[in-house]
């Protein structure tokens, strides 16, 4: 599983001049759908075999997300312009309980990181704006659809009925400092392809080359067996309408769910992995391992150890 090839020295510099630090505790934060069972082996890695005092994953059950439906009577629903609160209030409570169980377990003055996987990465975001965020100082996404879709593209319908919009518009940027991270990681599992006609999208396609934040962010792809490109399959064109309707394209590379150009932000230190896929729900570690299988666990837990 190859990396994107970051900017050399991004994490020196990040480091430069910073006294020693330890590993802190983390809060997992469950995606759309998933429930805290599924991160049991992702908390019990960071725990066990990497050293972090704690990983708390936010209590969340499949039903829970059966609350979502109370949006269906807020008239900003039907025009596009639903807000997080109050909606989902029920998530940022337990994610706020996640975060107190996790300061019990810091060192006076201790920092937090917080692991959002799907949504749970720009739900994280808002739990930031709208709670006591002065402990936590890394915010590391896993396949999060960060950007909202684009508007007036034939096909598209906004499926987060506006919240994206909203997160983009009322959210802090994402940065990469000392003093708080923002590390934003996608999949390059399967490439999509236009329901009709033929994907003009290469395997090894150059997505971004953007200097100008100070986070950084110099992305060159380079692929690997383990990903699957796209031979205008119906697998493709299936996948190809999921990514169409969270960025406006099909043709382009992702995790299965979430395209990649939408789980990157600008500011954040970006990276991709080659052949990883979306959730812990039908994944394998060895043929489809996702963003927590072990072996890709073993290039991101880096950051949550500095």
């Amino acid at each position: 599983m190859l990396p994107l090839i970051s900017p050399p020295g991004l994490r020196a510099a990040a480091n430069a001049g910073g006294t020693a630090t330890f590993p802190r505790p983390a809060v997992i934060l469950p995606g759309l759908g998933n429930n805290t069972g599924d991160y049991a082996r992702l908390a019990a890695a960071l725990r066990d075999d990497h050293g972090l005092p704690a990983a708390v994953v936010a209590r969340v059950t499949r039903p829970d997300w059966l609350r979502n439906a109370a949006g269906l009577v807020d008239a900003n629903y039907w025009r596009g312009t639903l807000r997080p609160r109050p909606v989902l209030d029920w998530y940022l409570k337990r994610v706020d309980e996640a975060v107190s169980e996790a300061r019990e377990l810091c060192s006076p003055g201790g920092k937090i990181s917080l692991i959002g996987h799907s949504a749970g990465g720009w739900l994280a975001r808002v739990y930031m704006e709208e709670f006591d965020a002065s402990d936590i100082s890394l915010l590391l996404t896993l396949g999060t659809p960060h950007l909202p879709p684009p508007k007036g593209v034939p096909g598209v319908i906004d499926q987060t009925r506006g919240l994206l919009n909203y997160v983009e518009k009322n959210c802090a940027p994402a940065v990469y400092t000392p003093e708080l991270r923002y590390v934003c990681i996608a999949g390059r599992y399967i490439q999509g392809a236009p329901l009709l006609g033929d994907s003009t999208v290469t395997s090894d396609e150059v997505l971004a080359v953007d200097t100008t934040s100070e986070g950084g962010e110099a992305v060159i792809i380079s692929t690997n067996d383990k990903s699957t490109p796209s031979s205008t399959t119906w697998r493709a064109r299936f996948v190809g309408q999921g990514y169409k309707q969270v960025c406006g394209r099909a043709d382009v590379w992702g995790d299965g769910v979430v395209p990649e150009m939408a789980a990157h932000l600008e500011g954040a230190l970006n990276i991709s992995f080659d052949g990883v896929y979306h959730s812990p729900v039908g994944a394998d570690d060895e043929q489809r391992p996702w963003y927590g299988s072990p072996a890709i666990l073993n290039q991101w837990v880096h950051h949550l150890l500095s």
